[in-house]
């Protein structure tokens, strides 16, 4: 390398915080397309998802955890946990998103666990365009800084691209010197298999959060490229009668309905025609039964 060259950064950045702060959004937005899934429900990642974005001599790996919650009272809850927990050991920076001027009990949990790490950590303030007295934001910010003394606090909004380019550069600023682990036009560690069934996954959350809450699962049983049409079948599993009743709708309509907007989803991202087929089927305590989320892939922590 030259003395005029640019030096080749690389690493890893956890984005954390509690439920629904944002940052499957922020991780989407950052890349400039869909990785993570997202809705308005608390809890809808479930696994950490790496988002890959490469410019020029810089590569970020993103990683977007699940949120931190109180209540651990099934085993998918406490996966989810551990999930977080682990992405933040390794991780070359980190990212704290809280939602504008609000502070829970919940936030002040994934503070203590960032206490000791020894990465650098950025704060970020989401939402800040929701913030109607945009005066009230200083003392907080403020307060902020009291209590992460040596944390960069960045005020941003994730779905307006507020602040994203300041975000990056603070980031790229942070990274390790070394080669990229990546190629640099793959977008994420995840498989496609991975990704259809996130898809649905969304749907069914945006649609059912209520009705349905987190008591749903999806398994891709077949993901085969005939060449012109992808044909992907998915399996959702439910826990009771009540609730594949609920999810598959009057004549099957919500079910219907749900099919064909994680289809054109998958099409974007696979860049071609995709027939998509989807069951229900009722699993009782699915969430609840360690052998059971190993075999939906739960068992990567």
């Amino acid at each position: 390398m030259t003395e005029t060259q640019t030096p080749s950064r690389c690493g890893y950045v956890a984005i954390v915080g509690r439920p629904n702060v944002g940052k499957s959004t922020l991780l989407n937005h950052m890349l400039g397309q869909k990785v993570s899934i997202t809705s308005r429900k608390p809890q809808t990642t479930r696994n950490n998802v790496q988002g890959i974005k490469t410019e020029g001599p810089n590569q970020i790996i993103f990683v977007d955890t699940p949120g931190l919650h109180q209540g651990q009272k099934k085993a998918i809850n406490r996966y989810m946990n551990q999930a977080a927990t682990t992405a933040i050991k390794d991780v070359d920076v980190v990212v704290f998103i809280v939602d504008r001027l609000v502070w829970t009990d919940e936030d002040e949990m994934v503070a203590q666990r960032l206490e000791n790490l020894s990465c650098p950590i950025i704060l970020a303030i989401n939402k800040v365009d929701k913030v109607e007295q945009k005066e009230s934001l200083l003392p907080h910010l403020q307060a902020l800084g009291e209590r992460f003394p040596t944390a960069e606090i960045i005020p941003l909004s994730a779905l307006k691209n507020t602040n994203l380019d300041r975000l990056e550069q603070l980031l790229v600023e942070r990274l390790p010197e070394g080669v990229h682990f990546y190629p640099d036009d793959q977008l994420t560690d995840r498989s496609s298999r991975f990704m259809a069934a996130e898809m649905v996954r969304e749907k069914i959350t945006r649609q059912l959060g209520d009705e349905l809450p987190y008591q749903m699962a999806v398994e891709i049983e077949e993901f085969k490229d005939d060449g012109r049409v992808l044909h992907i079948s998915a399996l959702v599993l439910v826990e009771r009668d009540g609730q594949k009743r609920i999810l598959i709708g009057e004549r099957g309509e919500r079910i219907k309905q749900i099919g064909q907007q994680a289809r054109l989803d998958m099409e974007k991202l696979f860049e071609q025609k995709v027939m998509l087929k989807l069951w229900v089927k009722v699993k009782s305590g699915w969430s609840d039964d360690s052998r059971a989320l190993r075999s939906l892939g739960y068992d990567d922590v």
